[in-house]
């Protein structure tokens, strides 16, 4: 469906980038490695490490690694650095392209992230997706995240109901409880299902097949 003609009353699907469509943990794990290096703290990162996080945040994870409070936010903008000069954008998980493509037919999409927008929007390009995505607000627009949702919510005109945040953290689970979205879990990313179990989603996901049918219904 052509995005100019929409009617307004078609869901709104947000999704996270990373551990949802990008995959990014090695290159996260390699970084944070690197970084927490450059600040003096030699350590050798794991899942585990991301496992752990309540907040999905490259600022928490210099605070898991052990980096002190006070160069937790040095820690994440010379992340960031890192991440932006990277020569290509992250691979797509097998399947999803598809899944974004055959959601993006019946429902509106916007992304939420703790990346940038100009890394997300390379990665649409690469994967020729940008056209399904109507909003992005990575970690350079303002506000916190559950701000973040409300602005696409008011922008998009979301229908009561149907709004849905797909993530792989525990924090996005609480985010879309907090501000009235359906949370869907997604399996294959940067936190362990078991860990996604305990944040109790409304629904979780094993495969971008899965993701598909439960949002096309």
């Amino acid at each position: 469906m052509d995005k100019r003609s929409r009617s307004g009353l078609e869901p709104v699907i947000v999704f996270d980038f990373d551990g949802v469509l990008g995959d990014t943990l090695e290159g996260m794990l390699r970084i944070a490695r690197d970084v927490a290096a450059e600040l003096g703290y030699f350590c050798q990162p794991t899942p585990a490490d991301l496992d752990a996080l309540e907040r999905m945040e490259f600022s928490e994870l210099g605070k898991q690694l052990g980096i002190p409070a006070s160069q937790a936010d040095e820690f994440a903008r010379r992340s960031f650095e890192l991440f932006a000069a990277l020569p290509n954008p992250p691979h797509i998980f097998p399947g999803m392209k598809q899944a974004v493509i055959d959601v993006a037919q019946s429902n509106r999409l916007a992304i939420v992230t703790g990346n940038t927008s100009r890394i997300v929007g390379r990665f649409l390009n690469e994967h020729s997706l940008a056209d399904c995505f109507e909003m992005i607000l990575g970690s350079d627009a303002p506000g916190n995240r559950a701000d973040k949702l409300k602005q696409i919510m008011a922008t998009l005109g979301t229908p009561p109901g149907k709004a849905y945040l797909v993530g792989d953290a525990v924090s996005d689970v609480r985010v879309a409880r907090e501000t009235g979205l359906v949370s869907i879990a997604v399996a294959w990313g940067h936190q362990s299902e078991a860990h996604l179990r305990q944040a109790k989603p409304d629904h979780l996901v094993h495969t971008p097949q899965e993701l598909s049918d439960l949002l096309i219904g």
